[in-house]
């Protein structure tokens, strides 16, 4: 089994926000700090052997988290560009693996992605998550696919590699991403709901 010692977790935090209209969604508040935060903090307890972002044109101070921030020049490129970047860091770093994460998944949790390291195996390890209808990140990958992940193209990233991995299923709400500002306002409104469910339930 590969574990976080000797995996290098790889954030991608380059996107153009282009479907959020104007704004940087990763800035944009969400339960009282930056989105892209939330899975920083999340992941803050994982002992990863590097943690790794990678941005374009951020003002978010990923450093202080503990991240070697990688800037991402070619971001117009596809997301396939940034796990190439990250790619490079994390095999300087010698990691035997890396967990690719998205910045803009703000309810990831540390339970999950242990749960892709315990379905984890060596090298040849393609482990990703999925709501029960598709696969996607954050995904574990062993370095048997490093070579095909740097061949990658696109802005599709990882996407044609880990349909062939295994998928670890999870609630389909850990497993949002924020690419619009609706996105943002039903997850904001879904926390709201939450909160008035769990003061009904204390006050029963």
């Amino acid at each position: 089994m590969l574990t976080p010692e000797k995996t290098a977790l790889v954030l991608l935090a380059a996107g153009r926000s282009d479907r959020f209209a104007d704004g940087d969604k990763l800035t944009e508040d969400y339960l009282g700090q930056p989105l892209a935060l939330h899975v920083v903090t999340a992941l803050e307890r994982i002992p990863f052997l590097a943690r790794i972002a990678v941005v374009w044109d951020t003002t978010l101070d990923f450093v202080s988290r503990g991240f070697q921030v990688i800037q991402n020049p070619d971001s117009s490129q596809g997301q396939a560009r940034s796990v190439r970047y990250g790619l490079e860091a994390a095999e300087k770093a010698g990691a035997e693996a890396v967990l690719i994460a998205l910045a803009d998944m703000p309810r990831v949790t540390v339970a999950h992605c242990y749960r892709l390291f315990d379905a984890s195996d060596n090298g040849a390890t393609l482990v990703a998550s999925s709501d029960g209808v598709r696969p996607m990140p954050p995904a574990l990958i062993g370095r048997d696919h490093f070579a095909e992940l740097r061949a990658l193209e696109g802005d599709a990233g990882a996407r044609s590699l880990i349909l062939r991995g295994h998928h670890v299923i999870t609630r389909p709400e850990e497993l949002v991403d924020i690419d619009t500002r609706q996105d943002l306002e039903d997850l904001r409104n879904l926390e709201a709901a939450a909160a008035i469910r769990a003061a009904r339930r204390r006050s029963d």
